[in-house]
C-alpha cells in the first residue's frame, strides 16, 4: 500500500492518517501482532506533526481497534469493543443502526448566555455567549424526544452549519473536532409545560431525562446536552460483560 497522504487535499490531515491506519491494520502482518510504526516514525514519514498522528491513533484506540502500551508499542486489538455502553453514537446514528426513520419536527439555533451548570462545565466566563440548539425529533408520525445542546465557543461554530447532518460527523468534518468521550446521567422525571408542549403529552407525564457531557480527544468539554424522551417510545439499553 502507498504510505502517504495528500497535503493539498481538503480532507483534514488527521482524517487521512486515520484512514491510512485503518488500511494498515487490515494487513495480515499487523492482524497477527506486528507492532505499528511509532508516532515519531509516522510523523516523519508523512511530514506532519506528531500530535496529528496521535489524534488519529487515539480515535482507533477509542473504537477498540488498537491497543497501546508503554514500551510495547501499538498493536491491533485482539477483539473489537462491542459494548453499547462504551461505543456511543449520535442520535441520528443510533436510530440508523436500529433501522428507525427519523423526522425533525423542530430545529432552533440561538446565541445565549448559558445557565450556571453549563458555565461550570465549559469553564467559561458567565457573560460569554454560546450556541444553543433545540431540537424535537421522532418517528414520522410523532415526536418522542426534545433535545437541548450547548456548544463550547472553542469549536468555532457559527450557527450557519447544516445541523440536519449527524452532529458528530459534522463537527469532525467541518471543525476538526472529534467527540471521543461521553459521560451520561439518566433519570426519570415528570414533564413540565414546555416539555409537554414539545412532545405533545400531558403535563406531569413520566419521561426519561438523559444528560450527556461530551469531550474531545484531549478530554476538553465540547457539548452539554440534555434530552427528554417519551417513556413509552424509547428504551435505553446497556450491555456489559466481564
Amino acid at each position: 500500500m502507498k504510505f502517504e497522504i495528500d497535503h493539498k487535499s481538503p480532507v483534514p490531515l488527521h482524517a487521512q492518517v486515520e484512514q491510512l491506519l485503518r488500511e494498515l491494520i487490515a494487513q495480515e502482518e499487523y492482524q497477527k501482532g506486528k507492532t505499528l510504526p511509532s508516532e515519531v516514525e509516522l510523523s516523519k514519514r508523512l511530514a506532519i506533526s506528531r500530535s496529528t498522528v496521535r489524534q488519529a491513533v487515539k480515535k482507533l484506540v477509542f473504537e477498540g481497534l488498537l491497543v497501546r502500551k508503554k514500551k510495547a508499542g501499538t498493536r491491533v486489538a485482539p477483539q473489537p469493543v462491542s459494548s453499547r455502553s462504551n461505543n456511543w453514537l449520535s442520535f441520528s446514528q443510533e436510530m440508523k443502526v436500529r433501522g428507525i426513520p427519523i423526522r425533525n419536527f423542530e430545529l432552533h439555533l440561538s446565541w445565549v448566555k448559558p445557565p450556571s451548570n453549563v458555565v461550570n462545565f465549559f469553564n467559561i466566563p458567565e457573560d460569554k455567549k454560546v450556541l444553543k440548539m433545540e431540537r424535537v425529533r421522532g418517528k414520522p408520525d410523532e415526536p418522542f424526544v426534545y433535545f437541548v445542546s450547548y456548544f463550547h465557543p472553542r469549536i468555532g461554530l457559527t450557527g450557519e452549519e447544516d445541523f440536519k447532518k449527524p452532529l458528530y460527523e459534522m463537527l469532525e468534518q467541518e471543525h476538526s473536532t472529534i467527540a471521543s468521550l461521553s459521560k451520561e446521567e439518566i433519570s426519570a422525571t415528570a414533564s413540565n409545560e414546555l416539555v409537554s408542549q414539545k412532545l405533545e403529552i400531558e403535563i406531569g407525564t413520566p419521561v426519561l431525562f438523559r444528560k450527556r457531557f461530551v469531550f474531545d480527544q484531549g478530554e476538553r468539554p465540547i457539548e452539554f446536552n440534555f434530552g427528554y424522551y417519551k417513556s413509552d417510545s424509547f428504551i435505553y439499553s446497556v450491555e456489559s460483560s466481564r
